[in-house]
């Protein structure tokens, strides 16, 4: 039973991460029907922003609060994400709307892999040590663990998640990608203003991101110029266990995948002696993955998207 909470909480920090970052997939999904595999990148960003303006203000020695330097941290990475994410938007996605879908889909590759590249120029090739300056108590429940980071992790989640939901379905840009989503054509004779919508989209997703960024060094204590690859493939199988398109989905796609993840490392790990569990854990998610496009394509809260042509 220890092992199982421990194992739990464990899944839940790590559901947090991915559900916030498999959010950003599924709107984008859901409004333009296009896999952003770039959403990764934009992660990873954050994490590289938050990284030097947390080492910068620890360096500079300013007196600030531990959790004053990562909230910094986070403030900066916000707008500089949306910015990467809107000029993806603008420069290389909107001018390939009409194209095949294939079009869009390579182009996001393409992106994924220039960003990649831009970010071991700017911070080295080499993994980064995330500054570790919050106090990290430790909270015992019998023989687990909780500690106050992973506290904040699943409040911030929560907290995003609920004003994302109040957003999308109490107010009129939520009313207005909603029907974006349902019709684009059909919501542009009505006065909505699509490519705003669009570019709205990508910005919230790319929000959301940036926090999950931070939420990754801080959790893990390291940074890399890779780290949003399969960080965004997992977010992305996450999106698609829930139901790509569906919000409330993602989030449920998210906490799931992480359970799985942690659970299967935990459980078959001791079965094997931790040979498969700690080399393999990657591979959960990705066996979710088939499981679910074999038995139920459309996802656990998924809708049928009619096919737009």
């Amino acid at each position: 039973m220890d092992t199982f909470i421990q194992q739990l909480i464990n899944g839940l920090t790590l559901g947090a991460v991915y559900a916030m970052v498999a959010l950003g997939y599924t709107m984008v999904y859901g409004i333009i029907q296009l896999i952003n595999f770039a959403h990764g990148e934009v992660v990873m960003i954050g994490a590289m922003v938050a990284f030097s303006v947390i080492g910068a203000l620890v360096g500079a020695d300013t007196g600030l609060s531990a959790p004053i330097i990562v909230l910094a941290g986070g403030v900066v990475a916000v707008p500089l994400c949306i910015a990467v994410a809107c000029t993806m938007e603008r420069v290389a996605y909107r001018p390939l709307r009409a194209a095949p879908r294939l079009a869009p889909l390579i182009t996001a590759i393409g992106i994924s892999i220039i960003l990649q590249h831009l970010a071991m120029m700017l911070w080295s090739r080499n993994p980064l040590a995330f500054p570790q300056i919050l106090d990290n108590r430790v909270f015992h429940f019998g023989a687990a663990t909780v500690t106050s980071v992973q506290l904040a992790i699943w409040t911030v989640a929560t907290l995003m998640m609920a004003a994302l939901s109040i957003l999308v379905y109490r107010t009129r840009l939520g009313i207005a990608m909603r029907a974006t989503s349902q019709n684009p054509l059909v919501a542009g004779l009505m006065g909505i203003d699509i490519n705003r919508v669009i570019l709205a989209t990508f910005a919230l997703g790319a929000a959301l991101a940036a926090i999950a960024g931070v939420m990754v060094g801080t959790y893990y204590g390291i940074a890399h110029y890779t780290m949003g690859s399969l960080l965004g493939l997992k977010a992305f199988c996450a999106a698609v266990l829930g139901g790509i398109g569906n919000i409330p989905g993602a989030m449920l796609g998210g906490l799931l995948l992480g359970l799985v993840e942690a659970l299967g490392a935990g459980y078959i790990g001791d079965l094997t002696n931790n040979w498969f569990g700690s080399n393999y854990q990657d591979v959960f998610a990705f066996i979710v993955l088939i499981l679910v496009l074999v038995f139920r394509p459309s996802g656990l809260l998924g809708e049928r998207v009619a096919d737009r042509t």
